[in-house]
């Protein structure tokens, strides 16, 4: 396997489809990974984690600076108070 990025929660919201949105940023905030997962997938996987390892390669640039501002303050306090592997 190739080298990851470490990319931390910075957003949870939930749709109109009743689908869990989730969003992890890089530290700098420069770069986010979107998912979204149906409720039952993510009680079933055991919960969402504080932290993912991601493909750099499947990552999509941030170009907002107000939003990739508010990323890396939120990936900077997830990093602060969570271990990568813990349930949030």
């Amino acid at each position: 396997m190739g080298e990851t990025e470490r990319l931390w929660l910075v957003d949870r919201t939930y749709d109109d489809k009743g689908l869990i949105s989730l969003a992890y940023a890089t530290a700098d905030g420069t770069a986010v990974r979107r998912i979204e997962r149906a409720p039952i997938a993510v009680e079933r996987s055991g919960g969402v984690t504080a932290a993912v390892d991601a493909d750099p390669d499947a990552l999509e640039p941030i170009s907002d600076a107000d939003l990739r501002e508010r990323y890396a303050a939120e990936a900077t306090r997830m990093a602060a108070r969570h271990e990568p592997d813990e349930t949030v």
